[in-house]
């Protein structure tokens, strides 16, 4: 008989350090899968790597949290000692120093919005730098005659900016880089559109526009990336988001804020007819200033008591007043021939405008559609022509084999109760009715004999 051995205490279950981590690590990932937690950030840290280790704490409690790169860089605002923050993640145990963290994904300020947050954060940094320093930004043309324009190409933004240029200065070269100007990829845009005016050298200024909306419409020009490209260009930006009430970092980093997009386009350049009158205005005080000063100086000789060189002086006189007329003509002679290249100019891109109306395109068409149909009606009537040229010789053949024509020689067609055509006489019974057809009607008859 065997012997049975027996254990008085209980089941020993041993974990090696490692197992024990990762059984603990699936326990609290399970229990605290998602969850919300309400502290104070504090002792930041961002390392080479991309990640970012913080502390989140309460008045009696603290809990070490990291937000890996993949997850930052989608965050709305950066994490910053002392700020009051809701913190969404999953519990996560680190194996190699046996504690508990908290991997952060989402960031929302308590007591404010995150993007407005995320804002005054932003705004603060670059003002810090020295960006919004007026010393910095460069002055706008006065006139100039190449305007860069980045925003949609499908907006009324578009829209409104060329028809004020168009009115207000006809002759401008502008080009529009089409970028998204909000949304996924908008930013990316943007900052693509900035590079390319900046390193082309083409335009004199450049106009970043977009319509009004809400502070989620227009974040794309609250981005930092959108804000140092705008700082970054070679040449002037004029910002013209949204509405007059709307601001956004692009406004305060940019060289000219514009109210609206309409406004943008009314402030980058004067009208022509204002350019002319000042133009004149110059004229007018230039030979005034000049008739002035010859005045004074010819007054003061007259004082001074030079009546003995006053032939050399007439004579000076005369010819200064002779460079002055000279200049005079040269001035309007300018004035007028620069008027003159701009009707030219205008003329030129009247009649290319012209030869792109689409009523003079549609007139031709429909011109080439009735020569068209005139054909096609003429082509019509000869094949039917031809086609009754070649019926009526059939006709009259078929005429001609016709059954009835013999009928109308006075032979006729009988048929019995059957139908079928009598061509002996043992195919109609004595006593059976038959039907004769004659050339014009058909007889009923019965046979009686044979």
């Amino acid at each position: 008989m065997e012997q049975l051995a027996l254990g008085w205490g209980p089941t020993r279950t041993t974990f090696t350090v490692a197992q024990l981590n990762a059984r603990i690590r699936d326990l609290l990932g399970t229990e605290f899968d998602d969850i919300w937690v309400a502290g104070e950030i504090s002792g930041v840290r961002t390392v080479s790597s991309g990640h970012c280790y913080f502390t989140l704490k309460d008045q009696n409690a603290q809990i070490r949290c990291a937000c890996f790169r993949a997850s930052l860089r989608y965050l709305k605002f950066k994490p910053q000692d002392g700020v009051a923050v809701l913190a969404r993640g999953h519990i996560d145990l680190y194996e190699a120093r046996g504690e508990y963290q908290l991997l952060v994904e989402a960031l929302e300020p308590q007591g404010h919005g995150a993007l407005q947050f995320a804002f005054e954060q932003l705004k603060r940094k670059l003002a810090d730098e020295g960006l919004f320093e007026a010393a910095r930004k460069r002055a706008i043309p006065r006139l100039p005659r190449r305007i860069g324009i980045v925003t949609s190409p499908t907006g009324a933004v578009i829209r409104d900016i060329t028809q004020i240029l168009s009115r207000r200065f006809p002759g401008l070269h502008m080009r529009l880089y089409p970028a998204l100007v909000q949304g996924e990829g908008s930013i990316d845009a943007v900052c693509r559109a900035l590079e390319y005016f900046s390193n082309s050298n083409w335009p004199e200024v450049v106009i970043l526009a977009r319509g009004g909306g809400s502070l989620e419409d227009l974040w794309t020009f609250n981005e930092e990336a959108v804000a140092r490209m705008i700082v970054a260009c070679s040449v002037p930006v004029i910002s013209a988001i949204g509405h007059e009430t709307d601001f956004t970092i692009a406004d305060f980093v940019a060289d000219l804020r514009a109210p609206t997009p309409s406004a943008a386009a009314e402030l980058v350049i004067c009208t022509r007819e204002q350019l002319l009158e000042q133009i004149g205005v110059s004229e007018h005080k230039l030979l005034q200033s000049i008739r002035y000063r010859l005045a004074m100086a010819a007054r003061r000789l007259h004082n001074q008591g030079v009546e003995r060189a006053s032939a050399v002086i007439h004579r000076n006189i005369g010819r200064l007043q002779q460079r002055v007329d000279e200049l005079e003509y040269r001035l309007r002679e300018r004035i007028t021939s620069r008027q003159a290249g701009c009707g030219k100019r205008l003329e030129e891109l009247t009649t290319r405008l012209r030869s792109l109306d689409l009523r003079l395109r549609f007139a031709a068409a429909g011109r080439r559609l009735e020569a068209a149909e005139t054909a096609l009606a003429q082509l019509v009537r000869l094949r039917v022509t031809r086609a009754q040229g070649s019926l009526e010789p059939l006709l009259a053949h078929l005429t001609q084999l016709s059954p009835l024509k013999i009928l109308e020689r006075g032979y006729a067609i009988v048929t019995n109760e059957s139908g079928q055509i009598v061509k002996d006489p043992t195919e109609a019974a004595v006593g059976s009715d038959v039907n004769i057809r004659v050339a014009k009607g058909a007889l009923t008859a019965k046979v009686i004999g044979k």
